[in-house]
């Protein structure tokens, strides 16, 4: 286990976007293709539409779109940047880096860039990274994007999956803190004991694409709902728990929780278990489902631009994902 204090406020997130395909699917779409239902989605995820990219849209896209919005909001240009990280399981290719993509399309030619793989803690691994590059002074302006496109790894005819998950991404600015807000406190953790629980078994070293696994559909999402669900409720919790603690702030101090939007029934769990009020909790699970690690990005601008974080305020950002990965961030916006 690693975990990473903040004594002071070294590094903050100056500007923040994201980006959506224009297609929306429905519950009602989704009971014409598969068996369910429009309530018994509702009932177990919360979930009432998702964002859905077309054939000819690939993770760089929506990424840069986001991207652009957020180094404007930031007031830097893309010449400026130093670094770019990508969280993305879903990368444009298998190389190279996804990220590299994005730098070409920004012009970002001064910066370094790369993507990491933590499936929906991703966004959270980039800031702790960003971090602490700006912490030790080796960089100044770091492009933090989480970007998933899930509906080319969605099977669409296993219903246990294909109800859950939508397409987007999510970029923030982050910069040397003005020394009074911040980045206060970071936690990353994972359990490889739990890889299998959820899964694209084909298309690596382990299994190459060949006519045997694009038959039996490896190339996709594969997930042990029951066991997924148990073990995000617990580390969603264990993290939460970990960051405010090690932090030093309490839970009635927060303005805000924005957990990872894969399930509402995690989300309720987890601000139960740090004794939250529910009118402070960040729910956007009914209009995008489960985009990874571009959930808590899109989240958090979406919590700015609606007022609900304003100067000075505490929120606590939370997620787990495949490998089994969890992560906290703790901001003083």
């Amino acid at each position: 286990m690693r975990k990473i204090v903040k004594q002071t406020y070294k590094s903050m997130i100056t500007g923040l976007s994201y980006a959506v395909p224009k297609k929306i699917l429905t519950n009602s779409d989704l009971e014409s293709i598969v068996d369910t239902s429009d309530e018994w989605i509702r009932s177990r995820t919360g979930m009432v539409e998702r964002h859905i990219g077309d054939e000819t849209t690939a993770t760089s896209d929506l990424a840069t779109e986001a991207a652009s919005k957020a180094l404007k909001k930031a007031g830097i240009k893309a010449k400026d940047l130093d670094i770019i990280i990508v969280a993305t399981v879903t990368g444009d290719t298998p190389f190279p880096a996804t990220a590299c993509y994005i730098q070409k399309n920004l012009g970002a030619t001064k910066a370094a860039a790369f993507d990491i793989s933590a499936a929906c803690s991703g966004f959270l691994y980039g800031l702790t990274i960003a971090d602490t590059f700006i912490a030790n002074g080796a960089y100044k302006n770091i492009l933090v994007i989480g970007a998933e496109m899930l509906s080319k790894i969605t099977d669409y005819t296993d219903r246990t999956t294909c109800v859950l998950f939508g397409d987007g991404a999510g970029a923030a600015v982050v910069q040397p803190s003005d020394g009074t807000r911040g980045i206060v406190h970071t936690y990353i953790h994972s359990d490889g004991r739990l890889t299998d629980l959820l899964i694209m078994p084909g298309g690596g070293s382990r299994k190459p694409a060949t006519h045997e696994t694009i038959d039996q559909h490896l190339h996709y999402i594969k997930m042990e709902g029951p066991e997924v669900f148990k073990a995000a409720v617990k580390a969603m919790g264990d993290a939460a728990v970990e960051a405010l603690k090690s932090a030093g702030i309490k839970s009635s101090q927060l303005a805000l929780l924005i957990p990872h939007q894969a399930n509402i029934r995690i989300i309720q769990a987890t601000a139960r278990r740090i004794k939250l009020p529910y009118e402070k909790v960040f729910v956007n699970v009914d209009k995008y489902g489960n985009t990874s690690a571009a959930s808590i990005p899109i989240a958090l601008t979406e919590a700015v631009e609606q007022g609900r974080l304003q100067r000075d305020d505490y929120c606590l950002l939370v997620s787990f994902g495949g490998g089994f990965t969890t992560g906290a961030v703790l901001l003083k916006i």
